[in-house]
């Protein structure tokens, strides 16, 4: 057995096995940092990576060398190696949101959950693509090119966090950063047959994270096996000082109880969600088929009707791009952002080339869509009413875990699509979002996991939901269902 064959034996089964290696000498941060590097290389036709921090990643590996060789304990996530989406700030590193407007930016500070990744030992290995300003469901609006999925480069990785999906999924780092503000982890996840989980709002600080709604974005986890997802989730939850929106609530010890005998579970499906047309058949038929399964093995699992899911996607994109609408308003040119090189003495003219430059199709699109429903005549036909209908869901959702442990949903209605084929009808792409944009809307946590294959060859799985910071519920029942399933 090679060098290069022993590291890929090891490095791909857990983070576990990963430092157990490291305790005994067989391996070394070093040689693992060079082996995701050459990785990285090899697979650059995935443009998963728009930067490798290669020289940051060396240093890290060998001052975290040292420690072992010093005999000091591992930290929690010692030389474990992680990519980031490039909305999080790493201090001193280029961020770019893979838009124009920040292509030469560099991060005064660390995001508080790259900075946590980093004190629980871990090396930050590079930035991956992303759709421009989260803004996307496919990984096409990126200004550095799309994402390829690694298991059929003629269809999309999902987004807007593609590239954290990829690097994951074709094995170019441990696990990964990225961020959902409707399912940008989840249905990615889904895509490229990886777990994706979002937490609670408040449960991981955003601070250092460049908005795209900021009542809606949360950090969230890449991983190919619950254990490391839990890991780094434990490593980077909690209170932030820097984030007023941080929940101050206390991080239990996610790793350390994931194997617990616990009772039958009550599980509900949403019919309306199973039923719709938009659902492929074949997964349609999966999930069913799961659920039957699932109840021989001494579970609840009961349909639930849900009539306000019509108005869930319509909903998330009035209030989404009103928040984007203002959150992008500082990219100007003047303070910080892309400035034009054309001649201009007007000064909204100045402005206006500056951004048009700037922002690419889709962030224009929904600035636009973002400043029509909080214009005056508008605000309360639209950006009021779905800050009602925001209420009701929350309500309907509370009375739902009143009775129930955990929702079951599809990730997303279809497997993963082919590029450009829905790039035209911005439509057809936003209602892709049917079955995510509800964890965001209601800010409960939920993680996508994979179970399934298509008779196209690409995978699809099931979303879990549970209430708001019960996070280790449904880490426990994620462990249930994937064990369930195999």
């Amino acid at each position: 057995m090679n060098h290069r064959t022993r590291l890929a034996l090891f490095v791909f089964e857990s983070i576990a096995h990963y430092h157990k290696e490291l305790k005994n000498g067989s391996i070394t941060c070093k040689k693992v940092v060079e082996f995701y590097l050459q990785e990285i290389a090899r697979q650059k036709h995935l443009n998963a990576f728009i930067e490798v921090f290669d020289q940051t990643a060396a240093h890290s590996a060998e001052i975290l060398d040292r420690q072992v060789a010093e005999g000091k304990p591992l930290l929690p996530l010692h030389g474990v190696v992680i990519g980031i989406k490039d909305v999080l700030c790493y201090k001193d590193h280029l961020v770019s949101a893979a838009s124009v407007m920040l292509e030469n930016f560099r991060a005064p500070y660390s995001a508080t959950s790259v900075q946590k990744l980093v004190d629980a030992g871990a090396i930050i290995i590079g930035r991956l693509n992303c759709d421009e300003f989260a803004m996307g469901s496919s990984n096409e609006n990126s200004a550095y090119g799309p994402t390829l999925n690694a298991l059929d480069n003629s269809r999309v990785p999902g987004g807007s966090s593609g590239g954290s999906a990829v690097a994951v999924q074709a094995g170019l780092c441990m696990a990964s950063l990225g961020t959902d503000t409707g399912g940008s982890v989840r249905q990615p996840a889904d895509f490229c047959g990886i777990i994706g989980l979002k937490p609670t709002y408040g449960r991981i600080s955003r601070y250092g994270l460049i908005a795209y709604a900021s009542s809606f974005d949360q950090v969230g986890i890449f991983g190919k096996n619950i254990a490391d997802v839990a890991l780094v989730l434990e490593a980077i939850a909690g209170n932030d000082q820097f984030d007023s929106t941080a929940s101050s609530l206390p991080v239990p010890e996610y790793s350390a109880n994931l194997s617990v005998d616990t009772p039958k579970w009550k599980f509900a499906y949403i019919r309306e969600a199973v039923e719709h047309p938009s659902l492929d058949p074949e997964i349609r038929s999966a999930l069913l088929g799961y659920f039957d399964q699932l109840r021989n093995s001494g579970h609840s699992v009961t349909p639930i009707d849900f009539p306000l899911l019509e108005y869930i996607v319509p909903t998330y994109y009035v209030l989404t791009t009103a928040e984007s609408s203002s959150n992008l308003s500082r990219f100007d040119g003047v303070r910080y952002g892309h400035r034009t090189q054309a001649a201009t003495d007007d000064l909204s003219e100045f402005y206006a080339k500056n951004r048009s430059e700037g922002f690419g199709r889709e962030v224009k699109r929904r600035i636009m869509l973002g400043s029509f429903v909080l214009s005056a005549g508008y605000y309360d036909a639209y950006f009021t009413k779905a800050q009602q209908v925001r209420r009701q869901l929350n309500d309907q959702t509370q009375l739902i875990f009143n009775d129930f442990d955990v929702i079951l949903l599809p990730t997303a209605p279809t497997p993963a699509f082919r590029f450009g084929e829905k790039t035209e009808d911005p439509i057809a792409m936003y209602l892709g979002d049917i079955y995510t944009v509800f964890a965001n809307l209601t800010g409960v946590p939920a993680i996508s996991l994979p179970m399934f294959w298509h008779s196209n060859g690409m995978p699809f799985g099931i979303q879990a939901m549970t209430n708001r910071f019960e996070e280790l519920p449904l880490l426990q029942v994620s462990e249930l269902l994937v064990k369930q399933r195999h």
